[in-house]
Parts: C-alpha cells; sequence; structure tokens
C-alpha cells in the first residue's frame, strides 16, 4: 500500500491552513479517558499498557516507507498518490511539491520519543511525542496522525483489558490456593477468527501474549518475532493444545458412537498430554454424567508427557458461563439435574481431586475445564465469585478469550487521540492546546513542550508548557529519528516491565 494513502483525506489539505513560515510541529498520543473500557472498574487501578509502537516503527514508518515509496521511482508512488487525488478532491486540488520533495529527501524527516513499552501509564499522560526534524516538513508531523491512531490504540487497548484478566486471575488464584502459579495460561487467546482481518489479529493477539502465555493466534508469534526480538527457540513466547471442534466431533460421532469417539482421542489419537475436547455439539450433560464416568479409568490411566502433563480438557462451547460451569441452582448441596449442579461438581463427583490449605476443592489433575464463548472480565469475575462460594478454587477453569472481548472496543476505551501542543512559526514557538467548552474536559488538551518524569511510587506525572530544554530530558527517550529505529525493546523486557 502507498504510505501517502494511510491518511483521512482532510490531512492532505492542512498545510495550506498552517501560517506561512511554519517550520514545526509538535504532538502527543496519550489516552484521555478509561470511562469506556471494558473492565471490572472497582478492581482497575486506572493505567494503561503502553504497547505497539516498536511494531508500527518497523512495518510501516521503516519498512513500509522504504519500501513502497523512496524505494519505488518518485513518478510511479507521488503519480499514483496524484491519480487519486484528482479522482477524490477534484484535478489539480492537491500541490504535489512537497510529496516530490520528500521522496527526494530520501527518509522521513520525523522524531518520536516514547516511554517504554510495557510501562503502565497514567490517563492524561503522554506514551509519545513525535515532531519534524527538518523545517521543511511541519506537516508530515500530524499527516501521520491517522495510521499512528489506527495502529496503536487497538493494541494499547487490548493489552490493557488483558493485565486485567491476568490481574483477577491471580487475585483469586491466591485467595483459593495460596499461590498464582498457572494464571499465565488462565486465558487463552481465541480470537483470531472474529477479528477484522489478519493484521489486526496478529499485533493484538501479540498485545494479548504480553499478560497470558496461551494463544491459539499463530500470527502473534510472528510479530512478536520480527517486531520485538522474541526467539522461540530460546524463550516462551506462547502455546496452546491440540483441540477438536464441532466438524470434528460431528465427523467422529457419525462413523463411531460418541462414547467411543471420546475413548478414541484420549486414548489413541491423544494418548498423553493435555487435549481438548469440546463437549456439547450434542447432549453436553450426557457427557459429563454418563460418557467421562464411562471413561474415568481411561482418562486417569493416561500417562504424563515430557512436562509431566496428562489432562483431558472439557469444553462446553455455549449457553450462560457462569451457569455451566458453577450450575444454575446457588447455596445448596441438593441438586434435581446436572444443570442445576453445574460442570465442576459434576466432575468432582466422579474424578475427585485435592483441597488446597485455603480449603478449595482442585479437580484431579487428569481432568480440568474450559470456557470460550463470549467471555468479559465481568462473567469471568462472576465465574471465579461464584466457584469459591462453592468451595472450588479459581484454578479449576480456563477461559477462552475472543472477539468479543478483542472487540468489543474502540478507540473511544481510552479516549486515545493525537493532539498538537507546540508549533513554530519564522522561529517563533507558540504553545497550542484545545478546551472546548461543549465537552466534558475530557478533551482539554496538554499545552506546550511536554515532559514526563516519575515520582517516588513510580507513577508518570505530565509537565506541560516546558522550555525545550526540559522537554529533552525527562522518561520520554528517543526511539526513532530520521527514518532509523535508536532504541530496541524486546518481548521479555516488556514482559518484566509489566510483571516483575
Amino acid at each position: 500500500m502507498n504510505p501517502l494513502l494511510q491518511v483521512d483525506i482532510y490531512k492532505v489539505s492542512h498545510e495550506a491552513f498552517m501560517p506561512k513560515g511554519t517550520t514545526k510541529i509538535y504532538s502527543n498520543f496519550t489516552a484521555r479517558s478509561n470511562k469506556h473500557l471494558s473492565v471490572n472498574k472497582e478492581r482497575y487501578d486506572g493505567k494503561v499498557v503502553n504497547f505497539g509502537l516498536q511494531h508500527f516503527i518497523k512495518d510501516f514508518l521503516i519498512k513500509s516507507f522504504n519500501e513502497d515509496f523512496f524505494a519505488k521511482p518518485k513518478e510511479q508512488v507521488v503519480g499514483y498518490f496524484k491519480r487519486v487525488m484528482n479522482a477524490h478532491l477534484g484535478e489539480g486540488s492537491v500541490d504535489l511539491t512537497r510529496f516530490n520533495a520528500l521522496h527526494d529527501l530520501g527518509y522521513l524527516p520525523i522524531q518520536i520519543k516514547a516511554l517504554p513499552e510495557g510501562s503502565l501509564v497514567d490517563i492524561k499522560v503522554p506514551m509519545l511525542t513525535i515532531t519534524n526534524t527538518h523545517p521543511d516538513y511541519a506537516w508530515l508531523t500530524n499527516y501521520l496522525e491517522t495510521v499512528l491512531s489506527q495502529e496503536l490504540w487497538k493494541p494499547i487497548t487490548i493489552a490493557t483489558i488483558i493485565r486485567e484478566y491476568r490481574k483477577l486471575g491471580n487475585e483469586y488464584a491466591l485467595k483459593t490456593t495460596g499461590s498464582v502459579a498457572g494464571t499465565e495460561f488462565q486465558f487463552h487467546d481465541f480470537s483470531a477468527r472474529g477479528m477484522s482481518g489478519r493484521y489486526d489479529s496478529a499485533i493484538n493477539s501479540a498485545a494479548f501474549l504480553l499478560s497470558s502465555n496461551g494463544s491459539d493466534t499463530v500470527s502473534a508469534i510472528e510479530v512478536l518475532e520480527n517486531s520485538y526480538n522474541a526467539d522461540v527457540t530460546k524463550e516462551f513466547v506462547g502455546c496452546s493444545v491440540p483441540a477438536s471442534e464441532h466438524s470434528v466431533s460431528c465427523l467422529g460421532t457419525s462413523v463411531n458412537s460418541e462414547l467411543e469417539s471420546y475413548r478414541k482421542w484420549i486414548t489413541q489419537d491423544y494418548p498423553t498430554g493435555i487435549v481438548s475436547l469440546v463437549s456439547d455439539t450434542y447432549d453436553y450433560w450426557k457427557v459429563l454424567t454418563e460418557y467421562l464416568p464411562a471413561l474415568k479409568e481411561d482418562i486417569l490411566a493416561r500417562p504424563a508427557n515430557a512436562i509431566g502433563l496428562s489432562k483431558v480438557v472439557i469444553r462446553p462451547d455455549s449457553g450462560n458461563p457462569a451457569d455451566i460451569i458453577c450450575g444454575t441452582k446457588k447455596n445448596t448441596h441438593v441438586f434435581s439435574s446436572p444443570e442445576e449442579k453445574g460442570s465442576v461438581e459434576l466432575l468432582w463427583d466422579t474424578f475427585g481431586g485435592t483441597i488446597t490449605e485455603q480449603g478449595y476443592k482442585v479437580l484431579d489433575s487428569h481432568i480440568g475445564l474450559i470456557y470460550g464463548d463470549s467471555i468479559t472480565p465481568a462473567v469471568a469475575l462472576d465465574v471465579f465469585q461464584r466457584l469459591e462460594a462453592k468451595g472450588f478454587a479459581s484454578t479449576n477453569i480456563v477461559f477462552g478469550v475472543g472477539s468479543y472481548t478483542m472487540q468489543y472496543v474502540t478507540r473511544d476505551s481510552l479516549g486515545m487521540a493525537v493532539k498538537a501542543t507546540y508549533a513554530e512559526v519564522d522561529g517563533k514557538g507558540y504553545e497550542l492546546f484545545k478546551d472546548p467548552i461543549t465537552d466534558s474536559g475530557m478533551k482539554k488538551s496538554a499545552k506546550g513542550l511536554l515532559q514526563v518524569t516519575k515520582d517516588e511510587s513510580g507513577n508518570f506525572i505530565l509537565h506541560d508548557q516546558q522550555t525545550p530544554e526540559q522537554e529533552a530530558t525527562g522518561e520520554l527517550v528517543e526511539v526513532f529519528k530520521d527514518g532509523v529505529l535508536l532504541k530496541e525493546t524486546s518481548l521479555s523486557e516488556i514482559r518484566n516491565l509489566l510483571w516483575n
């Protein structure tokens, strides 16, 4: 794709709106509000996870501009841009001088300063600033706003939400088992097929893996290796397990009986390690009350693999998650149906398990549960609370977190925006800001040059109206300048910053 065209069309006209002699535009990218963020607000600490900039720099500012603009003949790339503009805005409506000059320059005259990726940033504290480094290209700073925003708002939002899932898992694991062991696998990415294309899926599932090690989205690994120096041969990036789906369940049970299909899957096809079986193709409660008791000895006899795993994971895939897992009848030990008792207690009746020092039941290591339909932070909290009330540890359940979480978000979830706060015209600096009288105050911007520092508790603090000398110091560090990535971070560094 031609990188010049990755804009809202009005960006093309903005140079003419600027005063003559404008030589610098300085902008920032900031989360302005968490009002619409889909998290459990009573547990949310207000922090935003900074993630995605290095991928954007490598993939778009360097790769796309170098390969799809600078390396191609000027007549071809600017010519195509002209063709589109003539059709979109009218013949001869766009002066091509600055675009031809940019091609002749041969690099992107832009500087980006940023907080470290993996940082926990407060609302209204900028994660990055962006400005032009050549006086002829003040127009370029905010020309890049559209693509900068569209590439960063969602990975930041997803990384923030998945951190909340992991925090919730840690909270209830500590309460019911005394340990957070295994919570890195408790929330598993099921989102790929529900995302808006392969690029959307890849980068946002990479954001998921900052706080989880479980993912079915293979392309996320490629993003983390290409953009964040991960190496799956040397570090643990992400994993999954063999798992059935309804089509193979339908096929298997058409050829064999349903019971014998289950027996084949757990004794012949996947006789060791973990195997996940979707179990509600027909009668889910019959699977739990008839088939699994009949297969009990086969399941308990499955040998462990090289890392000690031999679990059959049962996957219900429809209904109300908390009711399916915990049962429809609360605060009682008298049940008249499997639905009233729920999955976890039915599995306990068949397979038993252990009881933690905190007094909560943990299913035998050969059997487990995963639920992956319409999971949200609120649903996960409801399940954990109801498991606790039934006397079961939170670690008895793994959640498949899919597009219901990953797609029910917008740029407004965190109020992400790029705003100019400083400019220079004929050598004079001007502090810019917006504060609409008709707004609630959310859109009020910072003013002038910006500096971010840390307080004694490690929180980032914004200082606006700074001198150039003040702006040059602080926690915002130069990461990109004139087409070159100056500072790299790795997946392991991001995870360490986020969780250690």
